[in-house]
């Protein structure tokens, strides 16, 4: 009966380790997230043909989905976490929204690839406007092609038309994939795992105020792009 009950109290014990635990774990691969996003930005500034540092003078908002699955047997399939930005009107990003990319292709393809993605937004409001509800890529808003190469022009004529430019690179080279029909939405449950309590987009979007230090490099690298 003693060996039962104690049995009984490890198990219950060790129940409550773990539900302790789970909060701390599911943070730090948030934290991994947002490591890995400020990694894709500084590799594709490596790139000899990178994101034109003119293009995120002039862009408002931004999001970098590290390793997203890009994978195809006839009927394609992508999927993706990663994180959305926007620019206030004083210059500084917001604090990250986590966002989850879904969507399908048709076509004659086959194989699987990790792809990092990187959506280039011309207005703040597209993104800030996420947390109503899904938004699909060349249904709702325009997607095109980003231009590349540090010098090459992003002015506000034709080349630069579309709501979303778009990056994608797949082992160490730029890789064009089609974006058409992806879905973006907000993870909510990954903002409350991070932020807590008051975790909706429109407040993180707003806010300046992570003490992480993931958070702050991502900033960082950010801005020392343009």
């Amino acid at each position: 009966m003693k060996t039962l009950k104690f049995l009984k109290l490890t198990a219950v014990l060790l129940l409550g380790i773990c539900l302790i635990d789970l909060p701390a774990t599911a943070q730090k691969k948030l934290e991994t997230k947002i490591n890995d996003s400020k990694e894709v930005l500084a590799e594709f500034n490596k790139m000899k043909e990178s994101i034109p540092h003119q293009l995120f003078e002039q862009t408002h908002g931004i999001i970098i989905i590290p390793k997203m699955i890009n994978a195809g047997l006839v009927v394609g399939g992508k999927r993706g976490k990663g994180v959305a930005m926007v620019k206030g009107a004083d210059g500084k990003w917001s604090d990250p929204v986590f966002i989850t990319l879904t969507g399908g292709s048709f076509g004659l393809q086959a194989g699987v690839q990790s792809v990092d993605l990187v959506l280039m937004f011309k207005h703040s409001e597209t993104l800030t406007n996420i947390g109503r509800g899904s938004f699909t890529l060349g249904g709702d808003i325009s997607v095109a092609a980003g231009p590349v190469g540090r010098s090459s022009t992003a002015s506000t004529d034709y080349k630069f038309q579309a709501e979303v430019y778009s990056y994608s690179r797949s082992r160490g080279l730029f890789a064009g994939i089609s974006l058409n029909g992806a879905s973006l939405s907000v993870d909510e449950t990954s903002n409350t795992e991070f932020y807590g309590k008051d975790s909706a987009s429109a407040t993180i979007f707003v806010q300046y105020k992570s003490p992480t230090a993931s958070v702050k490099e991502l900033k960082r690298t950010l801005e020392s792009l343009y």
